[in-house]
């Protein structure tokens, strides 16, 4: 049995009267999304509770960074302003929201397109928001916000770099507004995202990697 992540941390003896190890978190994000898009150069992106970035170079995996932002920003911020944290709930009522009542964009403030800004560009996440707002309108501000944060600074977490592939991983992969925010911030930065398949339990598949691949494992007896 393999176990990695935060909550492994409370696991200290084996499960199931199995042979039982934990692995880092890390390298299961980075051999879990290589493996699901093979790929030998790309930025993992795990959407948990914040966000961290992963950078695979063929056999080299190493954690760059993260931030706040992920799906506890967006239960958190859905308990404040929608009274509700079921995320099934919170992603149908933004399907119906209008995101220009919430966001002000480049054409609210500008009549041309900026440098590789289009006009629909989103300028201030939550900047032409008012009381009038309904329900339906804070919930897809609060997705579009939590999701185009993470894609923004997952593509700055690259400049330095060649790489323009970025595997999405974890539970917020499968809010269906993914397929909607993903493909515009490709359009505008000439980069890749990709949602494989199984993506929410890429770093569990991960940790079962390490194992088989003899990657360092610390065994719990």
């Amino acid at each position: 049995v393999m176990l990695t992540g935060v909550g492994s941390a409370f696991i200290d003896q084996p499960l199931y009267g199995l042979p039982t190890a934990k692995t880092d978190e890390f390298l299961a994000n980075g051999l879990g999304a290589k493996y699901a898009a093979s790929l030998e150069n790309l930025i993992v992106v795990s959407m948990g509770t914040g966000t961290s970035f992963v950078k695979v170079e063929g056999q080299q995996i190493q954690h760059i960074g993260g931030i706040g932002v992920g799906g506890g920003t967006l239960l958190g911020l859905s308990r404040l302003l929608l009274k509700t944290q079921d995320i099934h709930l919170i992603a149908e009522m933004a399907r119906k929201g209008t995101l220009t009542n919430i966001d002000l964009q480049i054409q609210d403030i500008c009549n041309k397109p900026l440098p590789d800004l289009p006009l629909d560009a989103t300028a201030s996440n939550f900047g032409k928001a008012d009381g009038n707002a309904s329900p339906e309108d804070i919930a897809s501000g609060i997705i579009h916000m939590v999701l185009q944060s993470i894609g923004q600074a997952a593509i700055l977490s690259a400049l330095n770099s060649p790489i323009r592939d970025f595997v999405l991983i974890g539970n917020l992969t499968q809010l269906p507004q993914c397929k909607e925010i993903f493909p515009k911030l490709e359009e505008m930065y000439g980069v890749r995202f990709l949602i494989p398949k199984y993506s929410e339990y890429r770093t569990a598949i991960g940790a079962a990697l390490t194992y088989m691949d003899g990657a360092p494992i610390h065994p719990i007896k």
